[in-house]
């Protein structure tokens, strides 16, 4: 058996998220579907670093599975790409020791989250950014960045639905630029908890239209309550950009 890693991009517009689910279109359903097609009819499982919800994008998602035939390094992504869906694709793959885990030697991770910032949106970009036509305090926006970089109990900035009891989490960076009308955020964490960085662009639009006083951040941090922040973003806008190991 060798273990393989593949880094993989797709258009999250048309999957229900990338976890399998029963009767759904999914990331993993549709690449195990390759990969049995591939293997005679044998199931391969995946495993990813992760999951998206519906509606999210991914440039570089990781996962890793095991295969009993050989297919070089280099022939794979073609391989499997002619029996993916065409918003789906690997990006790229690599033969690993059998003790690599595509999710628990992650080290860290880098999302991104795009608005549209056109005075009338753009119906071309509607699946892939949020469209924000309004006003926007950049200055405001980066005092509040200042209070959420580092590590933090983020509570306050993730879903109800959240799982994971330890809710401390490392924020190394988060910037955002603008470049003609799309403004990007960039986050780059050890981890991210349901939704947490959809909850953080809402909050931080909040803190730039005025609707959030940036030096309130800390108290929303240390109170561990959802309702004290912005709205959710929607999926649109999010992509995982790249998943960072210890290489």
């Amino acid at each position: 058996m060798m273990r393989v890693k593949c880094t993989i991009g797709y258009d999250g517009t048309r999957f229900n998220g990338f976890q399998i689910q029963p009767n759904m279109r999914t990331v993993q359903g549709e690449v195990e579907r390759g990969l049995k097609r591939l293997h005679k009819g044998k199931e391969v499982k995946v495993f990813a670093s992760g999951r998206t919800d519906a509606g999210v994008h991914a440039v570089g998602q990781v996962l890793h599975f095991d295969t009993d035939i050989y297919i070089p390094e280099n022939r794979w992504p073609n391989a499997l790409n002619s029996l993916l869906a065409e918003d789906v694709a690997i990006q790229s793959v690599a033969f690993v020791n059998d003790d690599f885990h595509a999710r628990y030697h992650v080290r860290a991770k880098e999302y991104r989250y795009k608005i549209s910032r056109s005075a009338i949106r753009n119906v071309f970009n509607r699946n892939y950014s949020y469209h924000y036509p309004y006003k926007l305090d950049y200055v405001k926006m980066r005092e509040a960045i200042k209070f959420l970089i580092g590590t933090h109990d983020f509570t306050s900035f993730c879903s109800a639905k959240t799982d994971k009891e330890d809710r401390v989490r490392t924020l190394y960076d988060i910037e955002f630029y603008e470049e003609d009308d799309m403004l990007t955020f960039r986050f780059v964490g050890d981890g991210f908890l349901y939704n947490m960085v959809r909850i953080l662009v809402g909050t931080l639009i909040n803190a730039g239209r005025g609707a959030l006083d940036p030096y309130q951040i800390p108290e929303i941090l240390k109170a561990q309550d959802r309702s004290l922040c912005g709205k959710t973003a929607p999926g649109c806008g999010l992509y995982l950009w790249k998943v960072y190991y210890d290489n």
